[in-house]
Order: C-alpha cells, then structure tokens, then sequence
C-alpha cells in the first residue's frame, strides 16, 4: 500500500482538492486497493472545518464528493505513515521540514515538482481562482500518479 498525505496551510482549498482528485484518478484506473491518500493542515487556523465552499464547487462539478471531510492538523508521526508528503507551495514545503525535521527518505515534494514546470499551486485563498487551482491540481495528481506507477516503491 503506498500512501500519499497531501498537505497546505489551512487544509480546506487546495490540499483536499489534490486529496479528492488524486483519490478519484486512482478509483477510475482500479488502484484503490494500491494507494491511500489523505490531507492535513500545517496550521491550526481551520482544524475541523470543512472544505473551502470553492473547492467543494469545483469537485461536485466533476462529480467528487467531500462528505464527511473536514481539516485535519498534519503531525510528526505522519513522516512514517506516509511515503509520499506533498505540499502545495514553498511555504508548505518550510512548515513540513519544521514538522518533520530532516528528510533522510526523500518523501518531502510540492505536487507540481512531479510536472514539467515545477511551481506553487495556485492559491484560491487568496486568489479566489478556483479554476486555476483547480488546473494546476488535475496537472500535479496526473503526474504523481504517473511518477507512482513508474516507480512503485519510494
């Protein structure tokens, strides 16, 4: 079982977006028995709410759930749970190395390193753009997947 914990600041736009999307591209290739993805904040400023409105949109639209979804806090232990932690910007990538400290297995990534123009996911936070969020995670989910598959064990 591989295991992916998606992680952003306040775990209610973008990381469960990438959650929910990564989770569905793997449903619709039969891998669910294979992966387990999750998502988390790296900070407290949203614990137990629920999707950002916006991202919960852009997902029913493509026909994804959130149910049951709320924002949960990333923490240390999740370094062994997890063989893949992906943040979205450099901020996430900083809080996660303060959380986790060294990163002797290489499990620390932003989801659109695994693209071919590797930069921060646009932040609808602050944006509003959930299209371009939206965009940027179907462009990074496809990737890791497709990274995932072509190497098996991290």
């Amino acid at each position: 079982m591989i295991r992916i914990l998606f992680m952003c600041h306040g775990n209610i736009c973008r990381s469960p977006m990438a959650e929910f999307v990564f989770r569905d591209m793997v449903r619709r290739r039969g891998l669910s028995d294979q992966m387990e993805t999750a998502s988390a904040a790296l900070h407290r400023d949203a614990i137990g709410c629920p999707p950002h409105r916006g991202t919960r949109e852009k997902l029913a639209g493509a026909g994804i759930s959130t149910a049951g979804k709320v924002a949960v806090l990333a923490r240390r232990e999740d370094y062994e749970r997890y063989d893949y932690l992906i943040g979205m910007d450099e901020a996430n990538r900083a809080d996660m190395r303060r959380l986790f400290g060294p990163d002797p297995r290489g499990k620390i990534h932003l989801l659109l390193d695994f693209t071919s123009h590797p930069r921060d996911v646009a932040d609808p936070w602050y944006t509003h753009d959930f299209e371009a969020t939206w965009q940027d995670v179907n462009a990074g989910c496809d990737a890791l997947l497709t990274h995932i598959l072509a190497h098996p064990a991290p």
